[in-house]
C-alpha cells in the first residue's frame, strides 16, 4: 500500500468546492490501485480534530486567521511534520501560500507531488511578494499535475516547469453520488418548471453570474442557481432590480438534491469568466449525467470538458448577449441539445472517470517513489 498525505487549506465537511471534490475522488478511488490516503486540512472549528469521510481519514487543525483567501495555522506545522513522517509521499494542492511555508519549514524529506488547480488571479499585488517563494516551491516538486492541456499551455506560471508536468484530467465516480429516491424526484418536479437551465457552484466573483442575470433581461428562460457564497445578496439584488421572475436561488443543498436537479435540468449554464475557474467540476457532473453545457472560452479546462458545437456551446467571457444567444439556441433546438448531451456523456466516459484519474495518478506516485529510491543516499 502506498501511503499518501493530501494537504490543502479546506476540505469536507467544512467546505464543498471543486478542489475538495477532486481530493475526495482521489482518496476514495485510488484505494483500488493500492493507495491509502489521508487528508490534513484547516478548520475554523476543528471539533472533532479527526474524522472519517467515506473511507478515508481527515485530520483538521485550527485555522488561526485568514488573509486574502489564505488560511494560516501554527498547529499545522507540527501536525504536518508528524503525518508526513508516516507517509510515503505528500500530495500538495495549489494555490495556498502557507503550504509552501510548511513544506520548507518542516524539512519533511518525503517525495512530493503537486496538483496545480489554478493560477493566482485575484491577488496580483500579493503575488509580487509571494512569487519568489512560489517559484521555489514549484521547483522543489518532483511532479506537477495539471488537469487539462489547455491550462498547461496558457499558464505563464507553469512554463518554467514544463519538464515535470503531467496532464491528468479530473475524474468523477458516479457511484459515489447518491441515488435519488422517487419521493425526492416528486418533490422537485412539483417545485421546478418542466424545462430549466441549471447553475451549480459557489457564488464567487469569477463565476460570471452577474453576466448570466444580465443575459436574462427581456427573456423568460427559467434559471435555477444552486449554491451559496459571497456574491449571493448582490446577485439577488441585481435580479430584483431587473424584475426577473424566472431566476430561482436555492442556496446550498445536499448531494441528493443536487443530483436530482442535475438529472432533471435541460442544460447546465456555467458562465465563469476568469482563469480562477481552471476546470469546472460542475461541468464534469453535467457531462456524467449526459447534459449539454454552456461555458465561456477562457483558455482553461472549461473548454476541455465542454467542446464547442460538440458537447455544448462556448461563448466569449463576460458577454451577456452571447450567453443569451447560446441559451436561445439550446432552448429552441431540443434535438441538437439532446445530441450535445449524448456527446458529453461519451466524452466523460472516455476521459473523465475517477478510475482513469486515479490509475494515472497512481502511476505517477510509483514513478516518483522509484526515482526517490534510486537517488537515496547509499543506493548503488
Amino acid at each position: 500500500m502506498i501511503k499518501v498525505l493530501h494537504f490543502f487549506k479546506t476540505y469536507y465537511p467544512d467546505t464543498t468546492g471543486g478542489i475538495e471534490q477532486v481530493i475526495f475522488q482521489l482518496c476514495q478511488s485510488s484505494h483500488a490501485f493500492g493507495v491509502e490516503s489521508q487528508v490534513l486540512t484547516l478548520s475554523p472549528d476543528p471539533s472533532p480534530a479527526q474524522l472519517k469521510i467515506a473511507d478515508h481519514k481527515v485530520t483538521r487543525v485550527k485555522e488561526n486567521f485568514n488573509v486574502a483567501s489564505t488560511g494560516f495555522s501554527l498547529q499545522a506545522f507540527k501536525q504536518f511534520k508528524k503525518m508526513a513522517a508516516e507517509a510515503d509521499l505528500v500530495h500538495f494542492h495549489f494555490p495556498w501560500p502557507m503550504m509552501d511555508l510548511v513544506h520548507f519549514a518542516t524539512r519533511h524529506g518525503r517525495p512530493t507531488l503537486l496538483s496545480y488547480h489554478s493560477d493566482i488571479v485575484k491577488q496580483r499585488t500579493l503575488l509580487k511578494v509571494y512569487g519568489p517563494l512560489m517559484n521555489q516551491f514549484l521547483k522543489s516538486m518532483d511532479r506537477i499535475l495539471v488537469a487539462s492541456p489547455n491550462y498547461m499551455e496558457s499558464s505563464e506560471t507553469l512554463k518554467p516547469f514544463a519538464a515535470k508536468i503531467v496532464v491528468v484530467p479530473y475524474g468523477l465516480d458516479q457511484s459515489t453520488y447518491p441515488s435519488v429516491s422517487a419521493e425526492k424526484q416528486g418533490q422537485w418536479r412539483q417545485r421546478m418548471p418542466e424545462k430549466f437551465f441549471l447553475f451549480v457552484g459557489v457564488l464567487r466573483y469569477y463565476k460570471g453570474l452577474d453576466s448570466l442575470i444580465s443575459a436574462l433581461e427581456g427573456v423568460d428562460y427559467p434559471v435555477v442557481i444552486l449554491g451559496s457564497g459571497p456574491q449571493e445578496q448582490e446577485l439577488k439584488a441585481q435580479a430584483e432590480k431587473l424584475q426577473l421572475r424566472n431566476v430561482l436561488f436555492l442556496g446550498r443543498l445536499d448531494d441528493e438534491d443536487k443530483t436530482c436537479l442535475l438529472q432533471m435540468c435541460y442544460a447546465l449554464v456555467f458562465p465563469s469568466y476568469l482563469r480562477s475557474e481552471a476546470f469546472g467540476i460542475s461541468l464534469l457532473e453535467a457531462s456524467m449525467y449526459g447534459k449539454p453545457m454552456i461555458s465561456c472560452e477562457i483558455g482553461t479546462g472549461t473548454t476541455y470538458v465542454n467542446i464547442h458545437e460538440e458537447t455544448g456551446l462556448a461563448v466569449p467571457p463576460n458577454a451577456p448577449q452571447a450567453l443569451r444567444e447560446a441559451m436561445r439556441r439550446l432552448w429552441d433546438n431540443p434535438e441538437q441539445t439532446q445530441r450535445f448531451g449524448a456527446n458529453a456523456k461519451a466524452r466523460f466516459d472516455k476521459l473523465f472517470t475517477a478510475e482513469r484519474m486515479c490509475a494515472t495518478t497512481t502511476q505517477v506516485y510509483k514513478e516518483i517513489l522509484a526515482l526517490a529510491e534510486t537517488t537515496r543516499p547509499g543506493t548503488l
